[in-house]
């Protein structure tokens, strides 16, 4: 049975390096998997960390990330044949773009949250790269008036410095939670047993799997650049942080 990954992110998101032992080796897919990670895999429209993975003082690129049931795969520029199970290596997360895409997903949760408290409408799609992103909501008309106020609300809840929590429910007790799907369609499946909370509190509370700065106030200024029809009711917005 393969040992299950213990997820450092999780537990602390601003975490910057970590030691770990690897646990199996993948030579023909250049991959390694670790007894513990700080790099997130990627999920739920939030992209994979990069950075790099040392071993006796050797340094070698992460390039991509892959879930494979409870194993997360790390896939490196080279693999040193002598990287076997057992070994202990050092990761270094690449922190600037990881804090970015940590400030871009909680002002997408933060656009989420304003637009179902005044709207009440439920999103149908998102994607996220450092520093932008994109959601689908089931609007059937928005304006750039609309636009313009979304916006300014957005902000407002960047300056009211809301703190931002998680925690892990069992799935029961969790889907009893009023609105915490907002998605279209419940993404969840049904083998999950228990779900991740993050709560923006006072504003947002949501099923989510990614990580996320500590506050509203650490997500800085909030533009909405674009919005699109994507059908009758469905509307894409497209958000970037300064």
């Amino acid at each position: 049975m393969r040992e299950m990954t213990e997820l450092i992110y999780y537990n602390d998101p601003y975490i910057r390096e970590f030691i770990a032992r690897v646990t199996s080796v993948f030579p023909e897919e250049r991959a390694i998997t670790l007894d513990r990670t700080a790099f997130y895999p990627g999920g739920g429209g939030q992209p994979f960390d990069t950075g790099v993975i040392y071993w006796n003082d050797k340094k070698y690129a992460l390039m991509k990330m892959r879930r494979e049931g409870v194993e997360i795969k790390h896939v490196i520029e080279e693999l040193e044949p002598k990287i076997v199970p057992g070994s202990d290596i050092r990761g270094v997360l690449d922190w600037e773009r990881r804090h970015r895409i940590m400030r871009t997903h909680t002002a997408m949760h933060i656009l989420c949250g304003v637009i179902w408290r005044d709207h009440h409408v439920s999103v149908t799609g998102g994607n996220m790269d450092p520093g932008k992103g994109r959601m689908d909501f089931e609007f059937e008309n928005l304006s750039k008036e609309m636009i313009t106020e979304i916006e300014s609300k957005c902000n407002q809840e960047v300056e009211a410095d809301r703190k931002i929590t998680t925690k892990i429910l069992p799935r029961e007790e969790a889907l009893r939670i009023p609105d915490l799907i907002r998605t279209k369609v419940n993404l969840i499946p049904e083998a999950v047993s228990e779900i991740r909370i993050v709560e923006i509190i006072g504003l947002d509370m949501q099923a989510d799997g990614g990580t996320h700065v500590n506050s509203t106030a650490d997500v800085g200024q909030i533009r909405l650049v674009d919005y699109k029809s994507k059908g009758a009711i469905n509307k894409r917005i497209y958000l970037e942080i300064e």
